[in-house]
């Protein structure tokens, strides 16, 4: 049986189990192969072999993200598509190819942030996780990206503010960290409830660093 016949749309389901099934054995396997023909089915024809293919491939990053860093170029490509699910598909990937490989997402940096600008909600979500892991690599990196972060922090709606400030904190260091508690401490005025007590949780775990 090929890779793809396993997909959800393969075996006429509408629910992503099959798809979450599949990356599990890859990523066990280690399957260089099969992970490779799943990364060609991003090109398909049919939207619904590309859509599961993407799913596949991130979910296999969650398992082990140097399983999937040899794509970072595919997932770039797909942040110009006009198909939605393939543009934040593909930027979960980066967020999660950037834990393995942060060089080669950092050569994409400006692509990134296009599809930040121009994305969804979910797209600019997992953006901010992709700038953030990349910008946790090391100081050169960290230079480049932090202060975009702390730009969008600073702009974001006040909703996007708490998990974006969860997302951006792997890139917080002690160099950096006064500037972020800043922002986040003026931010504090746009919030109340649940969404305080994440921010107020995320100034403790910055202040420690």
């Amino acid at each position: 049986m090929s890779t793809l016949d396993r997909l959800a749309c393969s075996l006429g389901r509408r629910d992503e189990v099959p798809n979450q099934d599949l990356a599990r054995d890859l990523a066990a396997q280690k399957d260089a192969a099969g992970i490779r023909e799943i990364a060609e089915g991003l090109w398909s024809k049919d939207r619904n072999i590309q859509a599961d293919c993407v799913k596949v491939l991130y979910e296999v990053g969650y398992f082990d993200p140097s399983l999937i860093v040899d794509y970072v170029d595919d997932f770039v490509k797909l942040l110009k598509s006009k198909n939605n699910r393939l543009v934040w598909g593909g930027m979960i990937a980066l967020g999660l190819s950037a834990r393995a490989n942060p060089d080669a997402v950092f050569r994409n940096l400006e692509a990134i942030k296009k599809a930040k600008e121009l994305g969804s909600v979910i797209t600019v979500d997992n953006a901010v996780a992709a700038l953030a892991n990349t910008a946790a690599a090391n100081a050169k990196y960290n230079e480049a990206i932090f202060p975009y972060l702390l730009d969008h922090l600073k702009t974001c709606r006040p909703k996007e503010v708490p998990q974006h400030a969860e997302k951006t904190l792997p890139a917080v260091t002690a160099s950096n960290k006064a500037g972020f508690i800043t922002v986040l401490e003026k931010r504090m005025e746009d919030q109340s409830g649940g969404g305080l007590a994440r921010i107020k949780k995320v100034i403790q775990q910055a202040q420690v660093r």
